[in-house]
């Protein structure tokens, strides 16, 4: 498995695309124990477990510079 290095604001591609078919992009708004992402497309905001965020993560699209 690989290890990724993400961080806030981060743009990222999940294994599978969200629902709404609008975009298969992910921003991170909030990082801990748990994260949450917004879905690019409709706004969508889905929190989940750390573990499980990495055992989804495909790839990481764009890094916040900021």
């Amino acid at each position: 498995m690989k290890k990724f290095e993400y961080d806030l604001g981060d743009i990222v591609q999940m294994k599978k695309d969200h629902p709404c078919k609008k975009s298969k992009y992910f921003k991170i708004v909030r990082m801990g124990a748990d994260i949450k992402i917004k879905c690019e497309g409709c706004g969508a905001v889905i929190m989940m477990p750390r573990h499980d965020f990495e055992r989804k993560l495909k790839k990481i699209i764009e890094r916040n510079e900021a």
